[in-house]
């Protein structure tokens, strides 16, 4: 159950305010520390990078953050029955949008123009969001959400009237959904246009109201989408789904369905546009006489030949071997920042060995310097 669970803050050992880069870097290193990969068999090793992803996947999506720290972890786990909803996608939209559904958007206090309430009007745009690992989002992935959004009802084809019968114009304001009313003051009389309250700005009345959506002709409804995420999106960026957020008013098109993305980051690439960053370690033989190695990519192991004397923190880049452009055929590029492993817990002889090496380089460059000036010597005399 998830009474036992440990708080998510704790698992990633940062503080509950941390920022979203502190956030990165502790799951980063946490990810590299209990890889499956790096601990075969170790069913420890794999519980603890489980709790770690958990973790993550709530602390790295602002409403679901929000509310883990209000509620702890039935905000977010569905096992106390109570928690995100459905998907946590949030719930009919804000209060502007509710009041702008029943008042038709009037525009308040001037002697402006209003807009036809019963014209159609398009609904609003439904927020939602998504996390994927760091390969989906090189690769590309198809992921299924669950929506929450308002839809028209199919029992009154949005009227919002019962099977029947239908709404009758407003006789207060003719159908305007607004009325001009008339007031003395000591300045004068002052005409002023506002809401009509018959109908509170819709401009029909309905008398014998939808009994499955109470008059309002849009019903609350979660659906499932399949969703193709392109290959190379970016952390914090947002798919826009058209014409799969909130349904329309008076036969008005749907608003638009808004996916936030975040990536989760691996432990073995660092990702800076388009190109790829890996840090690859070197043994100081292989530094020193050169050798062949092996890079991973996101698009598999590739062999790469190290030059013999190279030295730490050289970067190597492969051309191409980064990530897939969105919508274009080319891809960025792989770096390879090397660094180079120095020799511990050497024995005596390897120790001499060593610096009998140093000896040998360092007679070789002073003879190399003597000769140099030697030369130099000989040309300005």
């Amino acid at each position: 159950m998830a009474d036992n669970k440990r708080d998510y803050y704790e698992v990633l050992g940062v503080s509950k305010g941390a920022s979203e880069d502190e956030l990165k870097k502790a799951f980063r290193k946490l990810a590299k520390q209990y890889h499956p990969d790096l601990h075969p068999g170790d069913k420890e090793a794999e519980e603890k990078f489980k709790e770690v992803n958990e973790a993550y996947e709530v602390l790295s999506d602002a409403d679901k953050r929000a509310r883990y720290d209000q509620f702890g972890h039935a905000g977010v786990d569905p096992s106390y029955g109570g928690g995100a909803g459905a998907g946590g996608f949030g719930g009919f939209g804000d209060m502007g949008d509710i009041f702008d559904s029943i008042f038709g958007g009037f525009g308040g206090f001037g002697g402006g123009r209003r807009a036809n309430p019963n014209a159609p009007r398009r609904g609003e745009d439904v927020k939602a969001s998504v996390i994927i690992d760091f390969m989906e989002a090189c690769k590309g992935k198809s992921v299924n959400i669950k929506v929450n959004r308002a839809e028209k009802c199919t029992a009154c084809g949005g009227s919002g009237a019962e099977a029947g019968s239908s709404p009758k114009t407003c006789p207060d304001c003719n159908g305007t959904g607004s009325v001009r009313i008339t007031q003395r003051t000591p300045f004068g009389n002052i005409a002023q246009t506002t809401t009509c309250n018959r109908c509170r700005g819709k401009g029909k009345i309905v008398d014998n109201p939808c009994r499955v959506c109470g008059g309002v002709g849009r019903v609350r409804s979660t659906v499932e989408k399949t969703v193709d995420v392109p290959a190379g999106i970016d952390d914090g960026q947002t798919l826009r789904v058209s014409g799969e957020g909130n349904g329309g008013y008076n036969g008005g098109p749907n608003g638009d369905l808004h996916i936030n993305v975040t990536v989760r980051p691996d432990p073995l690439f660092e990702r800076d546009g388009y190109d790829v960053w890996t840090d690859i370690p070197l043994t100081y033989t292989q530094a020193t006489l050169g050798d062949e190695i092996t890079v991973p990519t996101v698009d598999g192991k590739v062999t790469y030949k190290v030059p013999e004397g190279t030295q730490t923190g050289t970067v190597f880049r492969l051309r191409g071997k980064g990530i897939k452009k969105i919508n274009r055929p080319d891809h960025g590029d792989h770096y390879v920042r090397v660094n180079i492993e120095v020799p511990k817990n050497l024995t005596k002889e390897q120790k001499v060995k060593l610096k009998e090496f140093e000896q040998s380089l360092s007679d070789k460059n002073y003879a190399k310097r003597s000769t140099f000036f030697d030369k130099l010597k000989k040309k300005f005399k």
